[in-house]
Protein backbone atom coordinates (compact mmCIF):
# COMPACT_ATOMS: atom_id res chain seq x y z
CA UNK A 1 0.00 0.00 0.00
CA UNK A 2 1.53 3.38 -0.97
CA UNK A 3 2.25 6.08 1.60
CA UNK A 4 -0.48 8.73 1.59
CA UNK A 5 -1.39 11.73 3.69
CA UNK A 6 -4.44 11.05 5.82
CA UNK A 7 -7.57 13.10 5.18
CA UNK A 8 -7.83 15.96 7.73
CA UNK A 9 -10.93 14.52 9.40
CA UNK A 10 -9.22 11.14 9.93
CA UNK A 11 -6.06 12.77 11.32
CA UNK A 12 -8.22 14.86 13.66
CA UNK A 13 -10.03 11.78 14.99
CA UNK A 14 -6.74 9.94 15.56
CA UNK A 15 -5.29 12.93 17.42
CA UNK A 16 -8.49 13.27 19.42
CA UNK A 17 -8.10 9.67 20.58
CA UNK A 18 -4.97 10.66 22.52
CA UNK A 19 -6.71 13.52 24.34
CA UNK A 20 -10.35 12.40 24.61
CA UNK A 21 -10.35 8.90 26.03
CA UNK A 22 -13.76 9.15 27.74
CA UNK A 23 -16.22 11.81 29.00
CA UNK A 24 -14.05 12.48 32.05
CA UNK A 25 -11.22 13.49 29.68
CA UNK A 26 -13.46 16.18 28.19
CA UNK A 27 -14.34 17.50 31.64
CA UNK A 28 -10.68 17.55 32.67
CA UNK A 29 -9.60 19.54 29.60
CA UNK A 30 -12.44 22.05 29.93
CA UNK A 31 -11.79 22.53 33.65
CA UNK A 32 -8.12 23.19 32.96
CA UNK A 33 -9.06 25.84 30.39
CA UNK A 34 -11.44 27.48 32.88
CA UNK A 35 -8.80 27.53 35.61
CA UNK A 36 -6.17 28.93 33.26
CA UNK A 37 -8.69 31.67 32.39
CA UNK A 38 -8.81 32.73 36.04
CA UNK A 39 -12.28 31.43 36.89
CA UNK A 40 -13.52 31.64 40.48
CA UNK A 41 -16.76 29.69 39.87
CA UNK A 42 -17.06 26.63 37.64
CA UNK A 43 -20.30 24.69 37.14
CA UNK A 44 -20.28 21.29 35.46
CA UNK A 45 -23.42 19.49 34.32
CA UNK A 46 -23.58 16.08 32.62
CA UNK A 47 -26.24 13.73 31.30
CA UNK A 48 -25.97 9.98 30.77
CA UNK A 49 -22.42 9.80 32.05
CA UNK A 50 -21.36 12.68 29.81
CA UNK A 51 -22.14 10.88 26.56
CA UNK A 52 -25.36 12.77 25.91
CA UNK A 53 -24.17 16.13 27.23
CA UNK A 54 -21.36 17.85 29.11
CA UNK A 55 -21.68 21.50 30.02
CA UNK A 56 -18.97 23.60 31.71
CA UNK A 57 -19.67 27.21 32.67
CA UNK A 58 -17.10 29.55 34.21
CA UNK A 59 -16.71 33.23 35.13
CA UNK A 60 -13.18 33.42 33.74
CA UNK A 61 -11.62 35.88 31.33
CA UNK A 62 -13.50 34.67 28.26
CA UNK A 63 -12.22 34.50 24.67
CA UNK A 64 -12.17 37.58 22.41
CA UNK A 65 -14.73 37.25 19.62
CA UNK A 66 -12.13 37.32 16.86
CA UNK A 67 -10.15 34.47 18.46
CA UNK A 68 -12.93 31.93 19.05
CA UNK A 69 -12.61 30.22 15.66
CA UNK A 70 -8.82 30.12 16.08
CA UNK A 71 -9.20 28.41 19.47
CA UNK A 72 -10.64 25.37 17.66
CA UNK A 73 -7.67 25.03 15.31
CA UNK A 74 -5.14 22.39 16.26
CA UNK A 75 -2.07 23.61 18.17
CA UNK A 76 -3.47 27.12 18.61
CA UNK A 77 -2.75 28.31 22.15
CA UNK A 78 -2.10 31.47 24.14
CA UNK A 79 0.03 29.69 26.73
CA UNK A 80 3.40 29.26 25.01
CA UNK A 81 5.17 30.50 21.92
CA UNK A 82 8.50 28.68 21.53
CA UNK A 83 9.84 25.22 22.32
CA UNK A 84 11.87 26.76 25.14
CA UNK A 85 8.62 27.72 26.87
CA UNK A 86 7.89 24.03 27.46
CA UNK A 87 10.52 23.97 30.20
CA UNK A 88 8.76 26.71 32.17
CA UNK A 89 5.07 25.91 31.61
CA UNK A 90 3.06 27.27 34.54
CA UNK A 91 -0.44 26.71 33.10
CA UNK A 92 -2.49 23.51 33.17
CA UNK A 93 -3.02 23.49 29.40
CA UNK A 94 -0.43 24.41 26.80
CA UNK A 95 -0.61 22.15 23.72
CA UNK A 96 -3.59 23.70 21.93
CA UNK A 97 -5.14 20.26 21.41
CA UNK A 98 -8.10 20.14 23.81
CA UNK A 99 -10.81 22.14 22.02
CA UNK A 100 -10.11 20.83 18.48
CA UNK A 101 -9.90 17.26 19.78
CA UNK A 102 -13.22 17.56 21.61
CA UNK A 103 -14.86 19.20 18.62
CA UNK A 104 -13.61 16.44 16.29
CA UNK A 105 -15.67 13.78 18.10
CA UNK A 106 -18.81 15.69 19.19
CA UNK A 107 -21.17 18.58 18.61
CA UNK A 108 -19.93 21.67 20.45
CA UNK A 109 -21.56 24.97 21.31
CA UNK A 110 -19.48 27.75 22.85
CA UNK A 111 -20.69 31.07 24.23
CA UNK A 112 -18.01 33.41 25.54
CA UNK A 113 -17.47 37.08 26.38
CA UNK A 114 -14.56 38.89 28.02
CA UNK A 115 -15.64 41.19 30.84
CA UNK A 116 -14.33 44.28 28.99
CA UNK A 117 -16.10 43.47 25.71
CA UNK A 118 -19.53 44.89 24.82
CA UNK A 119 -20.48 41.66 23.04
CA UNK A 120 -19.22 38.13 22.89
CA UNK A 121 -19.42 35.21 20.49
CA UNK A 122 -21.58 32.13 20.10
CA UNK A 123 -20.36 29.35 17.79
CA UNK A 124 -21.55 25.87 16.93
CA UNK A 125 -19.35 23.09 15.57
CA UNK A 126 -20.37 19.68 14.29
CA UNK A 127 -17.58 17.09 14.40
CA UNK A 128 -14.91 19.70 13.81
CA UNK A 129 -16.71 21.87 11.26
CA UNK A 130 -17.89 25.37 12.24
CA UNK A 131 -21.59 25.64 11.35
CA UNK A 132 -22.67 28.94 12.94
CA UNK A 133 -20.94 31.97 14.46
CA UNK A 134 -23.00 34.83 15.88
CA UNK A 135 -22.65 37.80 18.17
CA UNK A 136 -23.67 37.06 21.75
CA UNK A 137 -24.55 39.39 24.62
CA UNK A 138 -24.55 37.10 27.66
CA UNK A 139 -22.63 37.48 30.95
CA UNK A 140 -18.83 37.49 31.07
CA UNK A 141 -17.15 34.10 31.06
CA UNK A 142 -17.45 30.98 28.93
CA UNK A 143 -19.91 28.12 28.58
CA UNK A 144 -19.05 25.07 26.48
CA UNK A 145 -21.67 22.39 25.77
CA UNK A 146 -20.50 19.08 24.35
CA UNK A 147 -23.29 16.93 22.83
CA UNK A 148 -23.32 13.42 21.36
CA UNK A 149 -19.76 12.56 22.37
CA UNK A 150 -18.27 9.99 19.97
CA UNK A 151 -21.39 10.30 17.85
CA UNK A 152 -19.23 9.90 14.76
CA UNK A 153 -17.26 7.06 16.36
CA UNK A 154 -19.87 4.53 17.54
CA UNK A 155 -17.17 1.89 18.03
CA UNK A 156 -15.50 4.13 20.64
CA UNK A 157 -18.75 4.32 22.59
CA UNK A 158 -18.73 0.55 22.87
CA UNK A 159 -15.61 0.77 25.03
CA UNK A 160 -17.20 3.11 27.56
CA UNK A 161 -18.58 1.76 30.80
CA UNK A 162 -22.04 2.33 32.24
CA UNK A 163 -23.39 5.85 32.71
CA UNK A 164 -22.89 5.49 36.48
CA UNK A 165 -19.26 4.45 36.07
CA UNK A 166 -18.50 7.31 33.66
CA UNK A 167 -20.20 9.78 36.01
CA UNK A 168 -18.01 8.48 38.84
CA UNK A 169 -14.92 9.23 36.71
CA UNK A 170 -16.20 12.74 36.07
CA UNK A 171 -16.87 13.23 39.77
CA UNK A 172 -13.28 12.22 40.50
CA UNK A 173 -11.95 14.81 38.04
CA UNK A 174 -14.07 17.58 39.56
CA UNK A 175 -13.17 16.73 43.15
CA UNK A 176 -9.44 16.54 42.38
CA UNK A 177 -9.65 19.96 40.77
CA UNK A 178 -11.53 21.30 43.78
CA UNK A 179 -8.81 20.00 46.12
CA UNK A 180 -6.13 21.58 43.93
CA UNK A 181 -7.95 24.92 43.74
CA UNK A 182 -9.85 25.44 47.03
CA UNK A 183 -10.30 29.15 46.21
CA UNK A 184 -12.52 28.21 43.24
CA UNK A 185 -16.13 27.14 43.79
CA UNK A 186 -16.89 23.92 41.91
CA UNK A 187 -20.27 22.31 41.37
CA UNK A 188 -21.23 19.14 39.53
CA UNK A 189 -24.74 18.11 38.56
CA UNK A 190 -25.39 14.69 37.04
CA UNK A 191 -28.77 14.05 35.37
CA UNK A 192 -30.22 16.92 37.38
CA UNK A 193 -28.88 15.68 40.72
CA UNK A 194 -26.28 17.73 42.67
CA UNK A 195 -23.14 15.65 43.22
CA UNK A 196 -20.37 18.11 44.19
CA UNK A 197 -20.57 21.61 45.62
CA UNK A 198 -17.47 23.13 47.21
CA UNK A 199 -17.42 26.51 48.98
CA UNK A 200 -14.49 28.09 47.14
CA UNK A 201 -13.39 29.75 50.37
CA UNK A 202 -9.68 29.19 49.77
CA UNK A 203 -9.40 26.85 52.77
CA UNK A 204 -8.37 23.32 51.85
CA UNK A 205 -9.97 21.98 55.02
CA UNK A 206 -13.38 23.23 53.86
CA UNK A 207 -12.89 21.67 50.43
CA UNK A 208 -12.03 18.36 52.12
CA UNK A 209 -15.11 18.68 54.32
CA UNK A 210 -17.41 19.23 51.34
CA UNK A 211 -15.96 16.28 49.42
CA UNK A 212 -15.27 13.64 52.09
CA UNK A 213 -17.66 14.66 54.86
CA UNK A 214 -17.25 15.71 58.48
CA UNK A 215 -16.07 12.34 59.80
CA UNK A 216 -13.06 12.22 57.46
CA UNK A 217 -12.31 15.94 57.67
CA UNK A 218 -12.09 15.75 61.47
CA UNK A 219 -9.39 13.08 61.19
CA UNK A 220 -7.17 14.74 58.60
CA UNK A 221 -3.70 15.66 59.87
CA UNK A 222 -1.84 18.69 58.48
CA UNK A 223 1.60 18.36 56.97
CA UNK A 224 4.13 20.77 58.37
CA UNK A 225 5.38 23.22 55.73
CA UNK A 226 8.48 21.64 54.18
CA UNK A 227 11.19 23.07 51.99
CA UNK A 228 14.44 21.68 50.68
CA UNK A 229 16.55 24.16 52.64
CA UNK A 230 15.47 22.68 55.95
CA UNK A 231 14.71 19.10 54.91
CA UNK A 232 18.32 18.09 54.50
CA UNK A 233 17.83 16.00 51.37
CA UNK A 234 19.68 18.17 48.91
CA UNK A 235 16.57 19.71 47.33
CA UNK A 236 16.52 23.38 46.52
CA UNK A 237 14.94 25.73 49.01
CA UNK A 238 12.08 26.51 46.61
CA UNK A 239 10.45 23.09 47.04
CA UNK A 240 7.36 23.12 49.27
CA UNK A 241 5.24 20.18 50.43
CA UNK A 242 1.89 20.84 52.10
CA UNK A 243 -1.55 19.34 52.56
CA UNK A 244 -3.35 16.82 54.76
CA UNK A 245 -3.23 13.08 55.38
CA UNK A 246 -5.74 10.91 57.23
CA UNK A 247 -5.15 9.49 60.68
CA UNK A 248 -4.53 5.72 60.59
CA UNK A 249 -8.08 4.90 61.68
CA UNK A 250 -9.36 6.29 58.33
CA UNK A 251 -8.47 4.19 55.30
CA UNK A 252 -9.77 2.93 51.96
CA UNK A 253 -9.49 -0.33 50.07
CA UNK A 254 -7.66 1.37 47.17
CA UNK A 255 -5.50 4.43 46.49
CA UNK A 256 -8.42 6.43 45.12
CA UNK A 257 -8.31 8.67 48.17
CA UNK A 258 -4.74 9.83 47.45
CA UNK A 259 -4.55 13.12 45.57
CA UNK A 260 -1.08 14.22 44.45
CA UNK A 261 -0.87 17.77 43.15
CA UNK A 262 2.26 19.11 41.45
CA UNK A 263 2.01 22.86 41.00
CA UNK A 264 -1.76 22.36 41.37
CA UNK A 265 -1.81 19.75 38.63
CA UNK A 266 -3.32 16.39 39.61
CA UNK A 267 -0.83 13.68 38.66
CA UNK A 268 -0.39 9.95 39.01
CA UNK A 269 3.01 8.90 40.32
CA UNK A 270 3.76 5.36 41.43
CA UNK A 271 6.91 6.25 43.35
CA UNK A 272 5.24 9.01 45.37
CA UNK A 273 2.27 6.74 46.12
CA UNK A 274 4.75 4.20 47.42
CA UNK A 275 6.41 6.87 49.56
CA UNK A 276 3.05 7.49 51.23
CA UNK A 277 2.50 3.74 51.68
CA UNK A 278 5.88 3.47 53.39
CA UNK A 279 5.08 6.33 55.75
CA UNK A 280 1.98 4.43 56.91
CA UNK A 281 3.70 1.05 57.04
CA UNK A 282 2.51 -0.98 60.01
CA UNK A 283 -0.21 1.56 60.84
CA UNK A 284 -2.85 0.34 58.39
CA UNK A 285 -4.30 -3.14 57.85
CA UNK A 286 -3.11 -5.13 54.86
CA UNK A 287 -4.29 -3.68 51.54
CA UNK A 288 -5.74 -0.54 53.09
CA UNK A 289 -4.69 2.93 51.98
CA UNK A 290 -5.00 6.43 53.46
CA UNK A 291 -6.79 9.52 52.24
CA UNK A 292 -4.30 12.25 51.39
CA UNK A 293 -4.19 15.61 49.67
CA UNK A 294 -0.55 16.48 49.12
CA UNK A 295 0.58 19.54 47.22
CA UNK A 296 4.10 19.76 45.83
CA UNK A 297 5.22 23.19 44.66
CA UNK A 298 8.48 23.53 42.76
CA UNK A 299 9.84 25.62 39.90
CA UNK A 300 8.36 24.64 36.50
CA UNK A 301 11.79 23.89 35.07
CA UNK A 302 12.24 21.07 37.59
CA UNK A 303 9.24 19.08 36.37
CA UNK A 304 8.44 17.85 32.84
CA UNK A 305 4.68 18.26 32.31
CA UNK A 306 4.92 17.33 28.63
CA UNK A 307 5.80 13.73 29.43
CA UNK A 308 2.37 12.07 29.07
CA UNK A 309 -0.25 12.53 26.30
CA UNK A 310 -2.99 13.13 28.87
CA UNK A 311 -0.66 15.16 31.15
CA UNK A 312 -1.55 12.78 33.98
CA UNK A 313 2.07 11.78 34.62
CA UNK A 314 5.10 14.02 34.99
CA UNK A 315 8.83 13.55 35.41
CA UNK A 316 10.89 15.14 38.16
CA UNK A 317 14.46 16.16 38.50
CA UNK A 318 15.90 14.80 41.77
CA UNK A 319 13.13 12.19 42.00
CA UNK A 320 14.82 10.20 44.82
CA UNK A 321 15.11 13.26 47.04
CA UNK A 322 11.51 14.24 46.37
CA UNK A 323 10.40 10.70 47.27
CA UNK A 324 12.25 10.94 50.58
CA UNK A 325 10.87 14.41 51.33
CA UNK A 326 7.25 13.30 50.80
CA UNK A 327 7.75 10.15 52.85
CA UNK A 328 9.27 12.12 55.72
CA UNK A 329 6.59 14.84 55.63
CA UNK A 330 3.79 12.27 55.91
CA UNK A 331 5.54 10.28 58.62
CA UNK A 332 6.23 13.39 60.69
CA UNK A 333 2.56 14.39 60.45
CA UNK A 334 1.48 10.96 61.66
CA UNK A 335 3.89 11.12 64.59
CA UNK A 336 3.25 14.75 65.50
CA UNK A 337 -0.53 14.59 65.31
CA UNK A 338 -1.21 11.06 66.49
CA UNK A 339 -4.36 10.89 68.66
CA UNK A 340 -2.36 9.48 71.59
CA UNK A 341 -0.25 12.27 73.00
CA UNK A 342 3.46 11.44 72.73
CA UNK A 343 5.06 11.31 76.16
CA UNK A 344 8.66 10.51 75.34
CA UNK A 345 11.15 11.51 72.73
CA UNK A 346 11.39 9.25 69.68
CA UNK A 347 13.56 6.20 70.08
CA UNK A 348 16.36 5.65 67.61
CA UNK A 349 16.86 3.09 64.77
CA UNK A 350 18.50 -0.32 65.17
CA UNK A 351 19.76 -3.77 63.90
CA UNK A 352 20.15 -7.55 64.85
CA UNK A 353 18.73 -11.00 64.18
CA UNK A 354 16.55 -13.82 65.41
CA UNK A 355 15.27 -17.07 64.03
CA UNK A 356 11.91 -17.15 62.31
CA UNK A 357 9.88 -20.18 61.34
CA UNK A 358 6.53 -20.80 59.64
CA UNK A 359 3.41 -21.53 61.67
CA UNK A 360 0.90 -24.12 60.62
CA UNK A 361 -1.65 -21.36 59.92
CA UNK A 362 0.69 -19.69 57.41
CA UNK A 363 1.88 -16.82 59.62
CA UNK A 364 5.50 -16.20 60.63
CA UNK A 365 6.10 -17.60 64.10
CA UNK A 366 8.34 -16.02 66.71
CA UNK A 367 10.75 -18.45 68.27
CA UNK A 368 10.63 -18.21 72.10
CA UNK A 369 14.42 -18.28 72.19
CA UNK A 370 15.81 -15.65 69.85
CA UNK A 371 19.49 -15.45 69.13
CA UNK A 372 21.35 -12.19 68.92
CA UNK A 373 24.14 -11.29 66.59
CA UNK A 374 25.94 -8.46 64.93
CA UNK A 375 23.65 -7.15 62.26
CA UNK A 376 24.46 -4.93 59.32
CA UNK A 377 24.49 -1.16 59.38
CA UNK A 378 21.24 0.73 59.87
CA UNK A 379 19.61 2.71 57.06
CA UNK A 380 20.05 6.06 58.77
CA UNK A 381 22.72 7.20 61.18
CA UNK A 382 21.01 7.15 64.59
CA UNK A 383 22.20 8.75 67.79
CA UNK A 384 24.72 6.46 69.43
CA UNK A 385 22.89 6.45 72.75
CA UNK A 386 21.04 3.24 73.59
CA UNK A 387 18.72 4.95 76.05
CA UNK A 388 15.01 5.49 76.30
CA UNK A 389 14.54 9.14 77.23
CA UNK A 390 11.93 9.94 79.85
CA UNK A 391 9.54 12.94 79.67
CA UNK A 392 11.10 16.31 80.20
CA UNK A 393 8.85 16.81 83.24
CA UNK A 394 10.94 14.26 85.13
CA UNK A 395 14.46 14.71 86.37
CA UNK A 396 17.12 14.21 83.68
CA UNK A 397 17.33 10.44 83.88
CA UNK A 398 17.88 7.82 81.17
CA UNK A 399 16.93 4.16 81.19
CA UNK A 400 18.89 1.72 78.95
CA UNK A 401 16.38 0.29 76.48
CA UNK A 402 17.76 -3.27 76.54
CA UNK A 403 17.59 -3.34 80.33
CA UNK A 404 14.02 -2.03 80.12
CA UNK A 405 12.98 -4.65 77.55
CA UNK A 406 14.44 -7.39 79.74
CA UNK A 407 12.18 -6.43 82.64
CA UNK A 408 8.94 -6.04 80.67
CA UNK A 409 5.85 -8.15 81.42
CA UNK A 410 3.40 -8.72 78.59
CA UNK A 411 -0.11 -7.50 79.33
CA UNK A 412 -1.84 -8.06 75.99
CA UNK A 413 -2.38 -6.79 72.48
CA UNK A 414 -4.19 -3.75 71.04
CA UNK A 415 -5.96 -4.03 67.67
CA UNK A 416 -3.79 -7.07 66.88
CA UNK A 417 -1.02 -4.59 66.12
CA UNK A 418 0.60 -3.32 69.32
CA UNK A 419 1.93 -5.43 72.18
CA UNK A 420 1.17 -3.90 75.58
CA UNK A 421 3.74 -4.44 78.32
CA UNK A 422 4.48 -2.97 81.73
CA UNK A 423 7.73 -2.49 83.54
CA UNK A 424 9.38 -0.45 86.24
CA UNK A 425 9.44 2.55 83.89
CA UNK A 426 5.69 2.55 83.21
CA UNK A 427 3.67 1.38 80.20
CA UNK A 428 5.24 0.31 76.89
CA UNK A 429 3.64 -0.25 73.46
CA UNK A 430 5.60 -2.34 70.96
CA UNK A 431 4.67 -2.20 67.28
CA UNK A 432 4.75 -5.91 66.43
CA UNK A 433 5.45 -5.45 62.72
CA UNK A 434 8.15 -2.80 63.17
CA UNK A 435 9.84 -4.79 65.94
CA UNK A 436 9.79 -8.07 64.02
CA UNK A 437 10.93 -6.28 60.86
CA UNK A 438 14.00 -5.03 62.75
CA UNK A 439 14.72 -8.55 63.99
CA UNK A 440 14.38 -10.16 60.54
CA UNK A 441 16.34 -7.37 58.86
CA UNK A 442 19.30 -7.86 61.18
CA UNK A 443 19.17 -11.62 60.73
CA UNK A 444 19.35 -11.18 56.94
CA UNK A 445 22.28 -8.78 57.17
CA UNK A 446 24.07 -11.17 59.52
CA UNK A 447 23.56 -14.06 57.11
CA UNK A 448 25.03 -12.03 54.28
CA UNK A 449 28.01 -11.01 56.38
CA UNK A 450 28.63 -14.64 57.43
CA UNK A 451 27.94 -15.90 53.88
CA UNK A 452 25.33 -18.17 55.41
CA UNK A 453 22.74 -19.25 52.86
CA UNK A 454 19.46 -20.80 54.04
CA UNK A 455 16.87 -21.71 51.41
CA UNK A 456 13.50 -23.44 51.54
CA UNK A 457 13.17 -25.67 48.42
CA UNK A 458 9.75 -25.73 46.77
CA UNK A 459 8.06 -29.10 46.30
CA UNK A 460 7.80 -28.30 42.58
CA UNK A 461 9.43 -25.45 40.62
CA UNK A 462 7.09 -22.49 40.05
CA UNK A 463 7.09 -20.57 36.77
CA UNK A 464 6.99 -16.76 36.79
CA UNK A 465 6.54 -14.25 33.98
CA UNK A 466 8.54 -11.11 34.75
CA UNK A 467 8.18 -7.70 33.19
CA UNK A 468 11.26 -6.06 31.73
CA UNK A 469 11.47 -3.80 34.79
CA UNK A 470 11.28 -6.81 37.13
CA UNK A 471 13.98 -8.62 35.15
CA UNK A 472 16.20 -5.56 35.38
CA UNK A 473 15.78 -5.52 39.17
CA UNK A 474 16.41 -9.27 39.30
CA UNK A 475 19.68 -8.89 37.42
CA UNK A 476 20.80 -6.06 39.71
CA UNK A 477 20.22 -8.21 42.80
CA UNK A 478 21.11 -11.67 41.51
CA UNK A 479 23.84 -12.36 44.07
CA UNK A 480 21.98 -10.93 47.05
CA UNK A 481 18.76 -12.76 46.13
CA UNK A 482 20.73 -16.01 45.94
CA UNK A 483 22.38 -15.27 49.29
CA UNK A 484 18.92 -14.68 50.77
CA UNK A 485 17.63 -18.09 49.71
CA UNK A 486 16.15 -17.55 46.25
CA UNK A 487 16.97 -20.06 43.51
CA UNK A 488 15.98 -18.76 40.09
CA UNK A 489 16.87 -19.77 36.55
CA UNK A 490 15.83 -18.47 33.11
CA UNK A 491 13.03 -20.34 31.40
CA UNK A 492 12.92 -18.73 27.97
CA UNK A 493 11.68 -15.26 27.03
CA UNK A 494 10.40 -13.49 30.12
CA UNK A 495 9.91 -16.75 31.99
CA UNK A 496 11.82 -17.79 35.10
CA UNK A 497 11.71 -20.92 37.25
CA UNK A 498 11.65 -20.47 41.00
CA UNK A 499 13.04 -23.49 42.90
CA UNK A 500 13.62 -22.16 46.42
CA UNK A 501 12.68 -19.17 48.58
CA UNK A 502 13.96 -17.63 51.82
CA UNK A 503 12.63 -19.47 54.89
CA UNK A 504 10.72 -16.44 56.18
CA UNK A 505 8.67 -16.42 52.95
CA UNK A 506 8.03 -20.16 52.78
CA UNK A 507 4.38 -19.82 53.84
CA UNK A 508 3.57 -17.19 51.20
CA UNK A 509 2.57 -17.64 47.56
CA UNK A 510 6.08 -17.97 46.07
CA UNK A 511 5.40 -16.28 42.73
CA UNK A 512 3.26 -13.45 44.07
CA UNK A 513 5.79 -12.86 46.82
CA UNK A 514 8.66 -12.69 44.31
CA UNK A 515 6.84 -10.24 42.03
CA UNK A 516 5.88 -7.99 44.94
CA UNK A 517 9.43 -8.12 46.25
CA UNK A 518 10.94 -7.07 42.90
CA UNK A 519 8.46 -4.22 42.52
CA UNK A 520 8.97 -3.03 46.08
CA UNK A 521 12.76 -3.15 46.09
CA UNK A 522 12.85 -1.18 42.82
CA UNK A 523 11.18 1.66 44.68
CA UNK A 524 13.01 1.18 47.98
CA UNK A 525 16.37 1.58 46.26
CA UNK A 526 15.36 5.13 45.31
CA UNK A 527 15.91 6.25 48.91
CA UNK A 528 18.10 3.49 50.37
CA UNK A 529 21.47 2.01 49.72
CA UNK A 530 21.27 -0.96 47.37
CA UNK A 531 21.86 -3.73 49.92
CA UNK A 532 19.67 -2.06 52.53
CA UNK A 533 16.81 -1.80 50.06
CA UNK A 534 16.70 -5.56 49.49
CA UNK A 535 17.24 -6.47 53.15
CA UNK A 536 14.54 -4.07 54.31
CA UNK A 537 12.06 -5.31 51.68
CA UNK A 538 12.73 -8.96 52.51
CA UNK A 539 12.31 -8.18 56.20
CA UNK A 540 9.05 -6.35 55.61
CA UNK A 541 7.59 -9.22 53.56
CA UNK A 542 8.79 -11.82 56.04
CA UNK A 543 7.62 -10.17 59.25
CA UNK A 544 4.46 -10.64 61.26
CA UNK A 545 1.85 -8.21 59.99
CA UNK A 546 -0.36 -5.70 61.73
CA UNK A 547 -3.73 -7.33 62.36
CA UNK A 548 -2.21 -10.67 63.37
CA UNK A 549 -3.14 -12.19 66.72
CA UNK A 550 -0.09 -13.27 68.73
CA UNK A 551 -0.03 -15.69 71.63
CA UNK A 552 1.45 -14.72 74.98
CA UNK A 553 4.59 -16.76 74.22
CA UNK A 554 5.00 -15.09 70.83
CA UNK A 555 4.69 -11.62 72.32
CA UNK A 556 7.23 -12.51 75.00
CA UNK A 557 9.58 -13.93 72.36
CA UNK A 558 9.24 -10.79 70.26
CA UNK A 559 10.35 -8.57 73.14
CA UNK A 560 13.19 -10.95 73.99
CA UNK A 561 14.48 -11.01 70.40
CA UNK A 562 14.18 -7.24 70.05
CA UNK A 563 16.31 -6.86 73.18
CA UNK A 564 19.13 -8.81 71.50
CA UNK A 565 19.36 -6.50 68.48
CA UNK A 566 22.21 -3.98 68.43
CA UNK A 567 19.79 -1.10 67.73
CA UNK A 568 16.28 -2.00 68.91
CA UNK A 569 14.76 1.45 68.65
CA UNK A 570 13.51 1.60 65.04
CA UNK A 571 12.61 -0.63 62.12
CA UNK A 572 14.75 -0.47 58.94
CA UNK A 573 12.36 2.12 57.48
CA UNK A 574 12.84 4.43 60.46
CA UNK A 575 9.59 3.93 62.37
CA UNK A 576 9.82 3.55 66.16
CA UNK A 577 9.43 0.04 67.57
CA UNK A 578 8.62 1.10 71.14
CA UNK A 579 6.64 3.95 72.67
CA UNK A 580 6.97 4.65 76.41
CA UNK A 581 4.39 6.12 78.79
CA UNK A 582 6.09 6.78 82.10
CA UNK A 583 4.45 6.07 85.44
CA UNK A 584 4.66 9.78 86.19
CA UNK A 585 2.77 10.60 83.00
CA UNK A 586 0.08 7.99 83.67
CA UNK A 587 -0.45 9.29 87.19
CA UNK A 588 -0.64 12.85 85.96
CA UNK A 589 -3.19 11.97 83.27
CA UNK A 590 -5.41 10.31 85.88
CA UNK A 591 -5.11 13.24 88.30
CA UNK A 592 -2.92 11.46 90.81
CA UNK A 593 -0.20 14.10 90.51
Amino acid sequence: MPIRALPPEVAAQIAAGEVVERPASVVKELLENSLDAGATRIAVSVRQGGVAEISVTDDGGGIPADEVALAFQRHATSKLLTAADLSTVATLGFRGEALPSIAAVSRVTITTRPADAAAGRRCELRYGEMTTADEWGGPPGTTIRVLELFGNLPARRGFLRSAAAETARIQEVVTRSALAWPSVRFSLTADGRPVVDTPGSGRLTEAILSIYGADVAARMLPLSPTDGETSGDGLAADLAISGYVSAPEISRHNRGGITLLVNRRWVLDRALNYAIDQAYQGMLPERRYPIAVIGIALPPERVDVNYHPAKSEVRFRQQPNLFAAVQRAVREALIAHAPARPVSRPLTPAGAGADTQARSDGRPALSPSGSGGAGGPGLATPPSSDHLLLPSALPSEAVPLRQTLESLRVVGQIRQTYVVAEGDGGLFLIDQHAAHERIVYDRIRRQWADRERIAQPLLAPAAAELTYAQQDTLQQYTELLAASGYELEPFGGNGWLLRAVPPQLAAADPIQSLLELLDAVALEQVVMERDDALAATLACHGSVRAGTTLSYDEMTALISQLRETPQPHRCPHGRPTVVHFSQYQLEREFGRR
